[in-house]
């Protein structure tokens, strides 16, 4: 517990510290995202606002990692991928990239971190045992495929559950959080040491961040605050032992926001990264929540099904996903019909 307390208390004492140093920066040489001026339908700020959180978010974790851990050939890697990816988010806080060249430099970034040695190389069969993934389907090794697809996925769907001020840093903590935890329960295991550390780190990073991004919002995580997000989160789930169940259960509500958007997408002839307003967040807002409160019951889902899931089975997991789905369907159905009343009531 001391180890992830010490780099929980680095950390989140780095992000607490440099973040109104990156408001300052930005706000000086008016680096804002103007919501009058932005041609996106998925704003949910009415003045403008610095973006490029994930300066802050990105030092508090390599700040702790060079301290409290060794700097061996995977530690290296995912630095040089997260510093990548902050780079990358960076230019898009800045000038609004484009959605796939956002998602070549993600899988970039997914690939350094693969070369490393870090892969899914198995996963957990819920009916018992083991699934071998580290096999060649001709030339494709699977395990490389299915990490770089789960690196790319956490990436953009964490984001996509960003719009409303505190939301992304409150659930991003809590996940990191419970990895940390679980990975206590295997601490006569050096190997997850280092684990526990980072995400130590990871957590105190964004609940750093929090108090400025908490709404009314001083800063923004940008794109580089998200997508880092994304690629920690990823990264650590695979090195904890490939507690993928875990972290999908855990941010149950983005997960299944994200298959939501996707599928949305795609049935109106769209491409799944082209952004809309119709996330659950936005459907909570348009139907009155307040935005401080959307905060909060995301951040009351993860944390519940956080504990929830430290307790479940493999098998047990995949029935709570369900009924987790099973949830955000009734609250997308409730939100539709009273978002509609609200606009006939305003007709009339």
């Amino acid at each position: 517990m001391s180890l992830l307390f010490s780099a929980l208390s680095l950390s989140f004492i780095t992000s607490l510290a440099t973040t109104p140093l990156v408001i300052w920066v930005f706000k000086k040489n008016n680096w804002l995202e103007d919501p009058n001026q932005e041609n996106r339908p998925n704003v949910t700020h009415t003045k403008p606002i610095p973006r490029g959180g994930g300066i802050s978010c990105f030092l508090a974790i390599f700040i702790t990692s060079l301290v409290l851990l060794s700097p061996d050939p995977q530690l290296k890697a995912i630095l040089v991928a997260a510093l990548l990816t902050l780079i990358v988010g960076l230019f898009d806080d800045l000038h609004n990239l484009s959605p796939y060249l956002r998602l070549i430099t993600n899988a970039l970034a997914a690939i350094i971190i693969i070369q490393a040695g870090i892969k899914i190389n198995f996963v957990t069969n819920p009916f018992g045992g083991i699934i071998n993934l580290d096999f060649y389907w001709g030339p494709i090794n699977i395990a490389s495929l299915v990490s770089l697809i789960w690196i790319l996925w956490l990436m953009n769907v964490v984001g996509w559950s960003a719009g409303i001020a505190g939301q992304l840093p409150g659930f991003i903590a809590i996940t990191s959080l419970i990895i940390g935890l679980l990975s206590l329960k295997f601490i006569q295991d050096i190997t997850q040491w280092p684990v526990t550390i980072l995400a130590g780190g990871v957590a105190g990073a964004y609940l750093g961040f929090l108090p400025f991004n908490f709404h009314p919002q001083k800063i923004m995580p940008g794109y580089s605050g998200k997508s880092l997000a994304g690629l920690f989160i990823a990264v650590l789930a695979i090195l904890s032992g490939a507690k993928l169940a875990t972290v999908i259960l855990t941010l149950g509500l983005p997960m299944i926001d994200g298959i939501w958007a996707i599928i949305r997408r795609l049935s109106k002839g769209k491409m799944p990264i082209w952004g809309d307003a119709q996330h659950l967040h936005h459907l909570l807002l348009k139907a009155g929540v307040p935005q401080p409160l959307i905060s909060v019951i995301y951040w009351t889902f993860s944390a519940g099904l956080g504990a929830i899931v430290l307790q479940l089975n493999s098998r047990q997991k995949i029935w709570a996903f369900l009924m987790v789905g099973v949830i955000f369907i009734f609250l997308i159905l409730m939100l539709k019909k009273i978002i509609r009343k609200n606009q006939s009531d305003f007709s009339a």
